[in-house]
C-alpha cells in the first residue's frame, strides 16, 4: 500500500510539474489600461482574447509553411469577450472591422486600436464602447497556434462545403477530417473564399477554439504527464497574457470556451446592422447599437441575455 500511494503521488506531482512547466514560458505584457475613467466592475468577470497575426519570431520558413505573408507589425485576426459569471460562461465575437471611437484616434475599426496601442489601447477601447470593465487578456499567436494543434495531434473538423483559399494556403475537401497546424491556421484566418467574409470567419473560429481546446483537456492529454509537457510548452510559445494573469485564470477562461464549444454556455457576436458600412477608412461594421448597448448592459448585470444569439 505504501508503494502505491507513492507512486500516485509521484504520479500526481508529474501531472502538476507538466502542468506547470510551460507557465514560465509565457509572454507577459503591461495590458490592462491605466485611465481614470474605466467602467465600474460589474458582476463577473470579463477576459478579452484575441488572435494576433504578429509574425515575430517565425522564421521564413515558417512563414512561408504557415502562409502569413510578411506583413509587418501585429494586428487582431479575432477579438472575443469571455464572461465568467454566476451562471454558465458567455463568449461574444467582436467583429474586427467594427467602426467604433478609438481614444485620441478618431473612428476605425477596432483592430486598429491593437495596431496602434497594443492590447492596452484595444482593452480601453472595448471597456469604453461596451461599459464592462475588463479583467484579463489572452493572446494567441499565429505560430503558436500551429504549434498546439500540432502538439495534439491535430483537431478533427467536420466541413460543410470545401475551402480553397490560396491566400490562406489552404484547399480542404468537404467532410470530416484531421486538421493539422498549418492548416487549421488557415482554416481560421480564411475569409475571402466565405460569402460571409469576417462574420464567417468569427463563427469559424469559435467553431475550433471550442474543439481544439476539449482535445487538450480530454483525459488522454490531461492524465498522462508527457503528453501534457508537449502540450503545455508548446502552448506556452502561442500565449501571451497580462503582467497579473494566474495560471489558474487563464486555465478557466479556457475551460469556459472549452464548454461552450460543448454547449454548455453561451456564445454569440455583437449584433450587427450594416456588416459593409463605406468609411473614410474602408467598408467597416456598424453594430445595432440598442442590441449591443443591450448585450452589454445585461452582461454588466451578469443576466441572461435579451438579445439572443
Amino acid at each position: 500500500m505504501a508503494v502505491a500511494l507513492l507512486l500516485v503521488v509521484a504520479w500526481v506531482a508529474a501531472i502538476v510539474w507538466a502542468g506547470y512547466s510551460g507557465w514560465d514560458r509565457v509572454h507577459r505584457v503591461d495590458a490592462l489600461p491605466g485611465a481614470a475613467d474605466r467602467p465600474a466592475a460589474g458582476s463577473g468577470s470579463n477576459y478579452i482574447l484575441v488572435g494576433s497575426d504578429s509574425r515575430a519570431g517565425l522564421s521564413r520558413a515558417e512563414r512561408k509553411k504557415l502562409a502569413t505573408g510578411n506583413a509587418p507589425g501585429r494586428r487582431t485576426d479575432s477579438i472575443m469577450l469571455v464572461h465568467l459569471g454566476s451562471a454558465e460562461p458567455t463568449l461574444i465575437s467582436i467583429p474586427r472591422d467594427s467602426y467604433v471611437p478609438i481614444r485620441g484616434q478618431g473612428s476605425n475599426k477596432i483592430n486598429a486600436s491593437y495596431a496602434l496601442g497594443g492590447p492596452q489601447l484595444l482593452i480601453d477601447t472595448v471597456e469604453q464602447v461596451s461599459g464592462l470593465r475588463v479583467d484579463g487578456f489572452i493572446e494567441i499567436g499565429f505560430g503558436g497556434f500551429a504549434s498546439i494543434v500540432d502538439s495534439l495531434g491535430g483537431v478533427n473538423m467536420c466541413l460543410k462545403k470545401p475551402i480553397n483559399d490560396r491566400l490562406a494556403g489552404i484547399n480542404l475537401k468537404a467532410g470530416c477530417q484531421t486538421l493539422n497546424g498549418p492548416n487549421a491556421l488557415g482554416y481560421v484566418r480564411t475569409r475571402y473564399s466565405d460569402p460571409l467574409g469576417d462574420i464567417g470567419r468569427i463563427q469559424r473560429q469559435r467553431q475550433f477554439l471550442g474543439a481544439l481546446l476539449g482535445k487538450a483537456a480530454s483525459p488522454a492529454n490531461v492524465l498522462l504527464p508527457w503528453r501534457l509537457y508537449g502540450i503545455s510548452t508548446a502552448g506556452a510559445q502561442a500565449l501571451t497574457v497580462d503582467n497579473d494573469a494566474s495560471a489558474l485564470e487563464v486555465a478557466k477562461v479556457m475551460l469556459a470556451i472549452r464548454d461552450i464549444g460543448r454547449g454548455n454556455g453561451t456564445s454569440t457576436s455583437v449584433p450587427v446592422s450594416n456588416p459593409n458600412l463605406q468609411t473614410s477608412v474602408g467598408s467597416a461594421v456598424k453594430w445595432d447599437s440598442p442590441k449591443a448597448r443591450a448585450l452589454f448592459s445585461d452582461l454588466k448585470a451578469d443576466r441572461s441575455l435579451s438579445v439572443k444569439p
